[in-house]
């Protein structure tokens, strides 16, 4: 056994015995040692309960014969740290969580491992480190929100945040949005629709690394501490066959897990945090390969925000097994691939269909006949930008308009709740991007707000920064490479036209090479004070197109 390094022989007498200190016995000591990653803490809603998902764990582990060992990561919750500073810390912790897991995993030598995450990076983060130790590993979330109720309505958080624009609008009373807002996130889990954290959780079954169902089961339904229970039960036979993630994630598992995320319409941040976790294993996963699998991978379910339907719904309709069981039925899915379950693809969805035609679309009849995210390339973004085509009004999927330029989130914002945004124009927010921010912060107060005074249908929203996966309309985001790093964002001008073709991928500024190049001439890079993790975190990173991963 691999923890045998610290516990085995007469010289680890000293290591037994602070084990000894800890509580445990002599049989425990000698049980195969399971690391428990946990991200449990009481600033996230969906990370609340988390120590009963853990208890849970705990109880399989020790019911197959192993020792639980537990400790602890940091987690920060998106939706609270969204529209200020705080943000800039979101997906720079996807790092620190990677980190710090491999950190303990290798001062302590477990036999295998069991990540606890729910929300948005932390779930990237545990299956980076996953990706990183190569040692026996399952993931079991804590399961998402279920939908909140306002007259008569499903809403989310997502509800909320666009609430706010309606307001500053007066297409709602400050009475009604406080209602709202006590009712929107009506308990424990992670927000309700086909968010970053939700289409991670999902995506961690279909890259094999969770159990059949993980993503979809609510936070309170006792469905969760059973499978929290089986997780733990399951990780013993993992670290008895020898189960490891090279042999889960491979090429074929990160091609299903596009072909599920464009199926499900997924969040833009699906493309940095996929290649991130490939990029572990030595698997290169450029932006072309999202926009090949989108071509011919229907959209089929149509989520929140950008469709009616939350995850509670997807759950009910057969999760995420009958979405790649449809899926199979032309071939869209690699069904040889190997998973925690010690069965392969095809053998776990065996025999799962559809409950539901309108949560879950027949293939025959799609929400739309492409995937939900696309890439755009052009000489505003010549390594790519991203885009969630599926929460795209039509009217908006082909666009040509003067740009706004702000350089700054906070300043793009003022505009747009003050109405000064005209008909037509395309905000172009820069100098927010992994480096440039530095952190790379999410969006979706800005494009929340777009909608709420009523301009989705006629404004786009474009920049070096990203987007929640709770935003909708027009918003093109992870523009490469970035203002900081001397990309072509850098030199747009207010009033110069910008083309947006969604449809043939195309986000160009239709300015000359000529004048580019004499803009370029003339630029220089602000220059921001740094201090601490954010000013090593801004050295390291790279543009979006990489996954916002760090220089090697």
């Amino acid at each position: 056994m691999r923890s045998d390094r610290m516990k085995k022989g007469i010289e680890r007498a000293p290591h037994r015995s602070l084990f000894k200190a800890l509580g445990l016995t002599d049989r425990e000591i000698e049980r195969p040692m399971i690391g428990i990653a946990n991200s449990a803490n009481e600033v996230i809603p969906g990370h609340l309960h988390l120590h009963q998902i853990s208890d849970a764990v705990k109880s399989g582990i020790r019911m197959a014969g192993g020792t639980p060992m537990e400790f602890f990561t940091i987690g920060i919750c998106d939706g609270i740290i969204m529209g200020h500073e705080g943000m800039k810390y979101s997906l720079s912790s996807r790092e620190l969580i990677a980190d710090s897991i491999e950190s303990m995993a290798m001062a302590y030598p477990f036999d295998g491992l069991v990540l606890i995450p729910n929300c948005d990076k932390i779930i990237p983060g545990m299956m980076m480190a996953a990706a990183r130790l190569n040692i026996p590993t399952i993931l079991i979330s804590g399961g998402p929100m279920l939908a909140g109720e306002f007259q008569g309505q499903e809403i989310d958080l997502a509800t909320v945040f666009e609430a706010v624009g309606k307001a500053k609008a007066g297409g709602i009373t400050l009475n009604e949005l406080k209602e709202m807002e006590g009712c929107a996130c009506p308990g424990v889990g992670s927000c309700a629709g086909m968010f970053t954290a939700n289409s991670m959780n999902c995506l961690s079954e279909v890259l094999g690394l969770a159990l059949p169902y993980n993503g979809t089961i609510p936070a309170i339904f006792a469905d969760r501490i059973r499978l929290a229970k089986e997780s733990g039960i399951q990780i013993m036979e993992v670290v008895k066959k020898n189960l490891l993630p090279s042999k889960i994630l491979t090429r074929k598992a990160f091609e299903n897990a596009i072909a599920v995320d464009m199926a499900f319409g997924g969040s833009t941040n699906t493309s940095l945090h996929l290649p991130a976790i490939a990029r572990e294993v030595g698997i290169p996963l450029p932006l072309q390969t999202f926009n090949r699998i989108s071509d011919r991978t229907p959209h089929l379910c149509n989520m929140s925000p950008g469709g009616p339907f939350h995850l509670q719904d997807l759950h009910r309709a057969g999760g995420i097994p009958a979405l790649m069981a449809e899926l199979t039925r032309k071939k869209m899915i690699h069904k040889d691939v190997m998973t925690v379950t010690g069965k392969t693809v095809g053998e776990s969805i065996k025999g799962k269909k559809r409950l539901n035609s309108e949560v879950i679309r027949p293939l025959e009849k799609p929400y739309h006949t492409t995937g939900g995210l696309v890439a755009l390339f052009g000489n505003l973004a010549p390594e790519g930008a991203v885009v969630k085509r599926s929460a795209v009004d039509e009217s908006m999927l082909k666009h040509r308009g003067p740009a706004r330029v702000f350089e700054s989130e906070e300043e793009a914002l003022k505009s747009i709740l003050a109405k000064k945004i005209r008909k037509g124009e395309v905000i172009v927010i820069r100098y927010e991007g992994p480096k440039g921010g530095p952190g790379f912060r999410e969006m979706l107060a800005p494009t929340s707000a777009i909608v709420g005074v009523g301009r989705d249908r006629d404004v786009a929203l474009l920049t070096d920064g990203r987007f929640s996966g709770a935003s909708r309309g027009a918003a093109i985001g992870h523009i490469s490479p970035e203002a900081a790093e001397g990309g072509p964002i850098a030199v747009v001008r207010n009033g110069d036209m910008i083309e947006i073709d969604i449809p043939n991928k195309k986000l160009n500024l239709l300015v000359s090479d000529s004048e580019l190049k004499r803009r370029f001439s003339q630029w220089k890079p602000p220059k921001k004070e740094l201090k601490g993790y954010l000013k090593r975190y801004a050295r390291l990173v790279q543009s979006a197109h990489t996954g916002a991963t760090f220089v090697d």
